[in-house]
């Protein structure tokens, strides 16, 4: 794959964002992804920067992918989870490679879904899946407006199935939303599109 084609092709990323009632829903999701995803996932909570992480440890008991925080420099594996640290923005490129970054704040939180998800549309094209899940405020919503400008698709938690739907609201308000569903029901799509264009 050059970086002129990013388009063609299965999907090769999934990226998820959320922020407060983020460790059930991930918890949930994770857990129902099963084991042997083909493609990496890469998630965005916020979490408070002051206090040491356990979330890597939190959501390894509850899924059978391995489950870790990201690291400067590294390649997303297929079937891994990587985990942007408190206070650092997580970015992929066409490559696979992953990086750290502690530049400004964007909409108030670092990290950002908005720039994961860009990063993902630039790398990725139509191959990145997004997805949004519960939490306040607007992260996210720019972010799917640039994976669906590259022929991304983007997964949403219904609002009403959201403990704070402010997050999924705010990226359903784009337009740009292909599939909305209860979080129950997510990891089902995620699987079915990433297997299926492998056929």
């Amino acid at each position: 794959m050059t970086a002129d084609q990013p388009s063609s092709g299965p999907y090769a990323i999934v990226a998820v964002a959320s922020s407060a009632g983020g460790i059930q829903a991930l918890s949930k999701l994770l857990a129902a992804l099963g084991p042997d995803l083909p493609v990496p996932v890469l998630l965005v909570q916020h979490l408070d920067p002051r206090h040491r992480t356990v979330i890597a440890d939190v959501l390894a008991r509850r899924t059978e992918l391995p489950v870790k925080l990201a690291e400067e420099g590294e390649s997303a594996q297929a079937g891994t989870v990587h985990i942007a640290p408190p206070d650092r923005h997580l970015l992929i490129d066409s490559d696979g490679v992953l990086t750290l970054s502690n530049t400004e704040l964007v909409h108030f939180v670092r990290p950002s879904a908005d720039l994961l998800f860009e990063s993902a549309a630039g790398a990725y094209g139509s191959r990145a899946i997004v997805c949004v899940l519960t939490g306040t405020g607007v992260d996210g919503a720019m972010g799917a407006e640039a994976v669906k400008s590259r022929g991304g698709t983007v997964i949403v938690q219904a609002p009403a199935s959201a403990e704070y739907p402010g997050m999924p609201q705010a990226a359903l308000d784009t337009g740009v939303v292909d599939f909305v569903l209860p979080l129950e029901e997510i990891a089902a799509v995620v699987r079915g599109l990433v297997e299926a264009k492998r056929q």
